[in-house]
């Protein structure tokens, strides 16, 4: 793992990108971004990210397609992938089918949009030192 881990960012709302990119930044976190799945592909096989933090809903290549194109190639196939969305279901037991979907994909975890910050940062620390 890189020292401070590399964080590589995926999504289409550039003001969200920007709000956590300097949330991350702020915990300590080195932190490139990507507007959309075809780009975040060709990101993490050159940047070798510790973690991706990518949304589902994207134009053109949307997080799931870029999920299994990464986890596809040699190169990336080992990158842990957290993936957001700002269309998850708050309730329980629907969160549950959607994060235990999102696994059976590849992502190591699956976190809302709508959540606090400080719990999407503390998601993707677990991810990374788990």
């Amino acid at each position: 793992m890189k020292n401070p881990p590399l964080l590589l960012i995926i999504d289409d709302d550039k003001d969200y990108m920007e709000v956590l990119t300097t949330k991350f930044k702020a915990s300590g976190f080195s932190v490139e971004t990507a507007s959309d799945g075809g780009a975040g592909f060709a990101r993490a096989k050159e940047l070798a990210p510790d973690l991706i933090l990518m949304d589902v809903k994207m134009p053109g290549v949307d997080g799931v397609g870029a999920l299994l194109k990464l986890k596809e190639d040699p190169a990336t196939k080992d990158t842990r992938v957290v993936l957001m969305t700002a269309y998850g279901d708050p309730q329980q037991e629907i969160y549950g089918n959607d994060r235990r979907f999102a696994q059976e994909l590849g992502a190591y975890e699956y976190v809302l949009k709508a959540q606090d910050l400080d719990e999407i940062v503390a998601k993707v620390k677990n991810s990374l030192y788990k």
